[in-house]
């Protein structure tokens, strides 16, 4: 099977490189860098091109790239005013002293 031979790849993992290469095209990366990713991140996912029968391979598409952990979060409180990052601040070092209160007299 020569390099670039997509034959070994379900329907799925193909719909799901066509959505990622849609996705960095949008975001301005040229159609063949985008296509070059999202096989990239397939082959992260899944391990691979997943059709052939038999022993064990197959099926599992799971876990995609696309669950970036931690990767998109903090964005929001760059938006928010000082005041407002200041009283959220209080209010979780009320609820930590209360809580360790309430722990101490166990």
């Amino acid at each position: 099977m020569p390099r670039g031979d997509k034959s070994k790849y379900t329907d799925k993992q193909e719909r799901k490189a066509d959505h990622i290469a849609e996705g960095y095209e949008s975001r301005g990366v040229s159609e063949k860098e985008a296509e070059r990713r999202a096989w990239a991140t397939v082959n992260r996912d899944d391990a691979g091109g997943k059709k052939e029968g038999g022993s064990g391979r197959g099926k599992h598409t799971g876990n995609p790239a696309a669950h970036k952990g931690g990767r998109m979060g903090g964005n929001a409180s760059g938006e928010r005013s000082a005041a407002a990052r200041s009283a959220s601040a209080k209010k979780a070092a009320a609820t930590r002293k209360r809580n360790a209160e309430r722990h101490a007299h166990h």
